[in-house]
């Protein structure tokens, strides 16, 4: 029962963090912290953004989870801890990775689902300043853009 517990709280924890994701990103870097998130959206020379920050102010709490997890005997902390480590690692790998090209890997695709990704954060960034924003979340994208896509490869 514990390890069912344990994989269903990594597992929502994962999808909650769709939403904090959205939250943080629409009303906070796009609001008091905005100082650190402007650089992503309006570039500047550098590999390194200051919105690289973000990944500590996600990762402090997921590492601190999970060693409070381990040393109480593997509880529901570890789990936690290791799903928000889960949705860096995704977030990485479909944000920085795919969508803005920061390691020139997965450059072409016709997967409906990864072409409406890159269009509902292409319409995001069309907006430079902290206002006006739209298509604050990573993972889930308005259906809009699942047509759009579908279009585009007909």
């Amino acid at each position: 029962m514990t390890s069912m517990v344990n994989i269903l709280a990594l597992v929502a924890t994962f999808f909650i963090m769709e939403f904090v994701a959205w939250f943080t990103h629409k009303y906070i870097m796009h609001g008091l912290l905005w100082v650190l998130h402007k650089d992503h959206h309006q570039p500047e020379p550098g590999f390194f953004e200051k919105n690289d920050a973000f990944f500590l102010i996600f990762a402090i709490p997921s590492a601190i989870l999970m060693l409070l997890g381990v040393m109480n005997g593997n509880d529901v902390r570890l789990f936690i801890g290791i799903g928000i480590a889960a949705y860096g690692l995704a977030y990485f790998l479909v944000h920085d990775i795919f969508i803005h090209q920061r390691f020139r890997l997965f450059r072409r695709t016709n997967n409906i689902y990864m072409r409406a990704l890159r269009k509902a954060h292409k319409v995001h960034h069309k907006h430079l300043g902290k206002e006006e924003g739209e298509c604050f979340g990573m993972l889930l994208v308005p259906m809009k853009y699942f047509w759009e896509a579908k279009r585009s490869l007909e």
